[in-house]
């Protein structure tokens, strides 16, 4: 079967899913000798940064199947997989995924207080950490066994791995988290087939650009992992999964593996921004790819500047000087970003523009009571796909109090223009009522903020209610090379409307360990808030590995 002709087959394959796209592959018997994932770390001795091939894949996940089930572990149990190798992450979920287990992935930069609740509201069957994670969960106290560090589930014989667990489309199949910013991570339920959607749809298609070597910076407990994997799997190409997340390792990755396309977060973009980037040999990186939250203008214009792109003119194909970025919006619980929009130097639709809906995508901007608003009118995001969630793992409360009609509430404020358009304003729970018809939405504030001052390299903008109104202060992070002492209130008040400059009490330039943040790297603006309330204008100290607790 030749490689087009696969990728329908598989497309068409209604019984495939996240669950079992490896043991799928295996059971064809091709290509087995083809390179699949690349670790950061070693496996098995197996040395870190060579690839594994499909045959060598499916038996490092067939002995840790093998070691599980003589652990106790089988079909519908829940999980929890705490490490910090991403290694250990997808091993592990594949693994669990193969016995019919039920994987929940944890954040390894998630406090360990945290991650006990977290898991005792699971009520987990037992907890996979490696020694560190391990010794901290003891010492919180879970009450959820610990079954194994993971550099041990390695020795199982894969020959004593049980057969493939056969999966349903909507059963539960991943547990994943959400990022954490107003409190406890919540925890999104997956199916065999709603991670596996959107997969589904690209195998339909052409091959992509930049698909055939791909760097994954993502957090590697999180849903956009499993769809990476998933989608290295199908289209047989090379994916390396990175155990951090942050600039300079990342660019350290880029030159060395030398990927097509690298994928991130907004705040992976953000730190690659502030590097030299003219410094560094990015020459192999065709396409970007951000997921979760949308990117800055000021950070993508940065990053499509360097790498080569191909594209088709009157000459036929030809290399030009700078790189693809795609953009879109998306969240654990969406499954996959619901929007798209791809920027080249060439671009100019910024402004925390998200795109148009992919086509499996059916979305609606909202009112408070659920009705559908008119372009240009800004409301709450809501999502119909076959790529949502199941809900939220034990809470069922909070699952039904987020969908609507079919559709999922997302939380994010939105606006669609004439032209189909959709723009990101805020998230619901940051944006602030002025009265007077206006609204201050701090994200777009930072957009602005960060396209009007370019020696600013990160904005946050914070906005509380106090008795005499709406107080808001602008936290800058700078480049290093600029003045640290200047002030910079006048530059920042002329990029922001006067309605929402009229309610900053101060601009401020602040430390990066300053600013609390969740485990995927984004701003806890709910506990500046709280902060700012009793009075401390901020931290005292840094959070310990820049997460608050």
């Amino acid at each position: 079967m030749n490689p087009k002709n696969e990728r329908a087959a598989l497309a068409a394959d209604q019984g495939l899913g996240v669950g079992n796209a490896l043991t799928t592959l295996l059971a064809q018997g091709t290509g087995l000798d083809t390179p699949t994932l690349t670790f950061d770390t070693e496996v098995d001795g197996h040395p870190a940064w060579q690839s594994l091939t499909l045959a060598e894949l499916g038996e490092r996940v067939a002995a840790r199947a093998a070691a599980l089930h003589s652990l106790g572990v089988g079909p519908r149990d829940p999980v929890a997989v705490f490490v910090t190798a991403g290694a250990d992450q997808v091993l592990s979920y594949l693994a669990l995924v193969r016995l019919g287990a039920i994987p929940a992935l944890i954040n390894g930069r998630l406090p360990a207080e945290q991650a006990a609740e977290y898991i005792r509201r699971l009520r987990a069957v037992g907890v996979i950490a490696d020694a560190a994670h391990g010794k901290a969960l003891v010492e919180s106290g879970t009450g959820t066994p610990l079954l194994a560090d993971p550099a041990d589930l390695g020795k199982g014989d894969p020959a004593a791995a049980p057969g493939p667990y056969r999966h349903h489309g909507n059963e539960p199949v991943v547990i994943t988290h959400s990022s954490g910013t107003t409190g406890l991570p919540k925890a999104v339920t997956h199916s065999h087939h709603s991670l596996f959607a959107a997969v589904r749809h690209r195998l339909s298609l052409p091959k992509g650009q930049g698909l055939d070597r791909m760097l994954g910076a993502l957090p590697s407990a999180h849903a956009a992992t499993v769809i990476a994997v998933n989608l290295a799997l199908t289209n047989r190409v090379q994916l390396a999964v990175l155990s951090q997340q942050t600039g300079g390792p990342v660019l350290d990755a880029i030159e060395s593996w030398q990927p097509q396309s690298v994928l991130g977060f907004a705040t992976t973009w953000s730190e690659l921004a502030g590097e030299d980037l003219s410094a560094r040999n990015l020459d192999s990186v065709r396409i970007w790819w951000n997921t979760g939250d949308c990117a800055h203008e000021a950070h993508i214009r940065k990053l499509i500047a360097v790498g080569r792109r191909e594209s088709v003119g009157a000459r036929g194909r030809v290399s030009r000087p700078g790189s693809f970025f795609v953009d879109g919006l998306g969240s654990s619980e969406m499954g996959h970003s619901q929007f798209f929009i791809t920027h080249t130097p060439d671009t100019n639709r910024y402004g925390r523009c998200i795109g148009r809906p992919h086509a499996f995508s059916d979305v609606a901007v909202v009112d408070a009571d659920g009705e559908k608003l008119g372009a240009g009118q800004v409301g709450q995001l809501a999502v119909n796909a076959p790529t949502l969630s199941l809900g939220y793992w034990n809470d069922s409360v909070t699952t039904y109090r987020t969908r609507r009609d079919g559709y999922f509430l997302t939380g994010d404020l939105v606006l669609r223009d004439d032209d189909g358009y959709y723009y990101h304003v805020d998230r619901a729970v940051d944006a602030v009522d002025l009265g007077d018809g206006h609204t201050l939405y701090t994200m777009l504030c930072e957009e602005k903020v960060l396209a009007a001052c370019p020696e600013v390299l990160e904005c946050t903008v914070v906005a509380v209610r106090t008795d005499s109104g709406p107080v808001t202060s602008v936290l800058l992070l700078l480049d290093p090379q600029a003045d640290q002492d200047a002030d910079r209130t006048a530059e920042v008040l002329a990029a922001l409307e006067p309605h929402v400059a009229r309610t900053v009490e101060r601009v401020v330039v602040v430390s990066p360990d300053l600013i609390p943040l969740g485990a995927t790297g984004k701003v806890r603006k709910i506990l500046l808030r709280r902060r700012f309330l009793d009075g401390e204008l901020l931290a005292v100290r840094p959070a310990a590995g820049q997460v608050a607790a």
